[in-house]
């Protein structure tokens, strides 16, 4: 390895005990600060290499970020397997929203992978799926930011109880910015109806938790919002808020 190499690669560790020690910070800080608040302190620390994701079951945490950062990078995974709803959703935040959304693509095709690895891997290998059309795109188009800003809550499940305002994502070595994790599920419902948040329809339809087609049903009234993801395949996340 020659100095330059050297250098550069101490440059990049430097840089990232840098952001581990902002972490710690802020994390404390901004337990207890508004969402719009921490939202403000992410814009204002990485500018434009912070980005947000969105699944495009609702448009709550756009509608949040774009009012304090417009033109903010909306990165969108387009795994092939949407339903039409979740497609017309992401066209139509395009249009409402000032923000920039960016369409994410597996590096395979429904096609080609159905070629290469069987058909209905999702459900035969569904962490395999996930990773393939989910978890391994996002990371890629993740590279370019330093920072990125998530809707999960703490109240969705119990692997996300422990879930922290802003936290070190390890996985990635970037910062992980999640304003609404304090939030309860009537805060969302009144921060939309206040707000005439946009929604997926698919949420009047039964579907309050939405992912792929062929790996999401109907929950029925009384279940767990959750219940209707990878329902019968012992899974609860697809991976890429472990």
């Amino acid at each position: 390895m020659t100095l330059v190499e050297i250098e550069a690669v101490l440059e990049r560790q430097r840089g990232v005990l840098d952001l581990r020690g902002i972490v710690e910070s802020a994390a404390q800080f901004l337990e207890d600060a508004p969402a719009r608040e921490i939202i403000r302190w992410a814009a204002a620390t990485f500018g434009d290499r912070l980005c947000l994701t969105s699944s495009m079951s609702d448009a709550l945490l756009i509608d949040l970020v774009s009012r304090v950062k417009p033109g903010v990078d909306v990165l969108f995974i387009d795994t092939g397997y949407h339903f039409a709803e979740t497609i017309g959703t992401r066209d139509a935040v395009q249009q409402v929203y000032d923000v920039n959304v960016i369409n994410v693509k597996p590096s395979r095709t429904v096609e080609e992978q159905d070629r290469d690895l069987g058909p209905r891997l999702h459900g035969r290998n569904p962490d395999l799926c996930c990773y393939l059309r989910k978890v391994e795109p996002l990371n890629r188009a993740l590279e370019p930011y330093l920072a990125w800003i998530s809707g999960i809550r703490r109240d969705e499940s119990p692997s996300r109880v422990g879930t922290k305002v802003v936290e070190w994502d390890a996985k990635r070595q970037m910062v992980k910015v999640n304003p609404i994790a304090r939030w309860t599920q009537d805060d969302v419902d009144n921060y939309m109806s206040d707000n005439g948040v946009l929604i997926n329809p698919l949420h009047y339809d039964g579907y309050p938790s939405i992912g792929c087609g062929p790996c999401t049903r109907r929950v029925a009234p009384g279940e767990d919002p959750r219940s209707g993801r990878w329902a019968g395949l012992g899974k609860t996340e697809c991976g890429i808020h472990l």
